[in-house]
């Protein structure tokens, strides 16, 4: 159930991007409703009301999937708080994103409002990730693999990665697609920020290499693979940015670069989490109990 959600999670950023990239952005051209009359789409709407709409229904399924998460979380035995914890987390943050995705509808797309239902959406994966990493780890306190210095060289990454993808924010919020033919712009210069977006690209690209080969050289092998897996990625997805940026952002490519975000993202919490194991907490030991206590031997007759 914690990987579905967290597939679920991805999936719906790609299909908000086909929203986007359709110009389907207001499809539904108000909120809760679709339309002043209905909730849900009618034929007046056309294609671009069907695609908003189903974005919609998808993002009712990703509550069911959570709720459901949350659920088989509180009914395990034992109970484990810090997975109750998480998949309440993800639970609460979908209602949270459908509201933030109602104001974006309400503001005609503000690039400023859709860029903070991307963030978003990107908070609900991290949570959804650290649920699913949970099932493979105990509740026991953390054990470190890696020492200090090398802890601090992934955080500073994990900070890179976090700047990759709010710049790459701006810099979609600056650029032609915005969800519909009238929606605004933020009105900064697209060349410059795409500069600056490339520019830390290369920075957690270093960064990353050089986490890898650190821990490769202190013979931490699931830090490594992580890392290693991390760095594929981003190599691809930097690919994809190169290529859509010098192609005049065709929408396949965008939309192939939106998913690469959320990939980048979810790895990059990986090779966090993969800086440390927690065991199993071990269950407190119990006297045994005889069956049955011996008969009394009979007291000899006088």
């Amino acid at each position: 159930m914690a990987l579905a959600s967290l597939i679920a999670n991805i999936a719906l950023v790609v299909t908000g991007a086909a929203v986007r990239l359709t110009d389907s952005g207001l499809g539904c051209p108000t909120w809760p409703r679709c339309t002043d009359g209905s909730y849900t789409t009618t034929s007046a709407m056309g294609v671009h009301g069907v695609i908003e709409f189903t974005n919609r229904l998808l993002g009712i399924a990703l509550f069911v999937v959570a709720l459901a998460c949350f659920v088989v979380a509180w009914l395990q035995k034992p109970r484990r708080r810090r997975q109750v914890r998480l998949s309440l987390l993800v639970l609460l943050g979908i209602p949270g994103q459908g509201v933030v995705g109602g104001i974006t509808v309400l503001t005609d797309l503000n690039p400023w409002v859709v860029g903070l239902h991307f963030l978003l959406s990107m908070a609900l994966i991290a949570a959804a990730y650290a649920l699913w990493h949970s099932t493979a780890e105990g509740d026991g306190p953390p054990v470190h693999l890696v020492t200090t210095p090398l802890r601090h060289l992934t955080l500073l990454l994990t900070l890179a990665s976090a700047g990759v993808i709010v710049l790459g924010v701006v810099v979609t919020g600056s650029g032609p697609h915005s969800g519909d033919n009238g929606a605004k712009r933020n009105g900064l210069d697209p060349a410059a920020i795409a500069q600056a977006h490339a520019d830390l690209v290369f920075l957690l690209i270093g960064l990353t290499a050089a986490v890898w080969l650190a821990f490769r050289a202190v013979n931490a092998p699931v830090p490594a693979r992580a890392a290693l897996t991390l760095l594929v990625i981003e190599l691809s997805q930097g690919l994809i940015g190169f290529v859509q940026y010098f192609t005049h952002l065709p929408v396949a490519l965008v939309a192939a670069h939106m998913l690469g975000a959320s990939l980048v993202w979810t790895a990059t919490i990986a090779v966090l989490l993969a800086l440390r194991t927690r065991p199993a907490i071990p269950e407190a030991p119990t006297e045994a109990i005889p069956a049955s206590l011996p008969t009394p031997a009979p007291s000899p007759s006088r």
